[in-house]
């Protein structure tokens, strides 16, 4: 069920977000503040154009005690969702988060719980109950942190 890690450390890489997936994840964050919203990010690596998002799976927040920092998407989702894509030419390339009333960059208990290297993290800063900033970032293992990538509207 595993699939062939994408190639997230190389120089400007980037991730191609639809607008109506970019608005489908901004309407899920903003209808789970306070709390944090997350979901999947399904797609494929398009070689040198980056990765592109072709669906939004929005999750629960199944993560325990304080969802308004912390986030756990549903395992049976994801699971679901990986037996699903099996074999074909799409799979989980990343996942979304929001954070209610602070930034769109990742908080230090987004380093702590990262470990899948290979996906890209989309996060969205919402203050008072609205979008503010949506930011996209991989994992650099050389510098043992996250490091923004850019967001292409597709």
């Amino acid at each position: 069920m595993c699939s062939a890690p994408f190639s997230l450390n190389r120089d400007g890489h980037v991730i191609v977000i639809r607008a109506g997936h970019l608005e489908q994840i901004n309407r899920f964050a903003e209808q789970a503040y306070p709390e944090e919203c997350c979901g999947l990010l399904i797609g494929r690596d398009d070689g040198a154009s980056g990765l592109a998002v072709t669906r939004v799976a929005a999750s629960p927040n199944v993560a325990e005690g304080r969802q308004r920092d912390s986030f756990e998407v549903d395992p049976k989702l994801r699971f679901d969702i990986m037996r699903a894509l099996e074999g074909g030419p799409e799979r989980i390339i990343g996942h979304y988060h929001s954070h209610p009333d602070h930034p769109a960059q990742p908080s230090a208990r987004d380093t702590a719980m990262m470990f899948e290297p290979d996906l890209v993290w989309v996060i969205i800063s919402v203050v008072d109950g609205r979008v503010e900033q949506v930011t996209a970032h991989a994992w650099d293992g050389e510098q043992g942190g996250f490091r923004e990538i850019a967001i292409r509207s597709g």
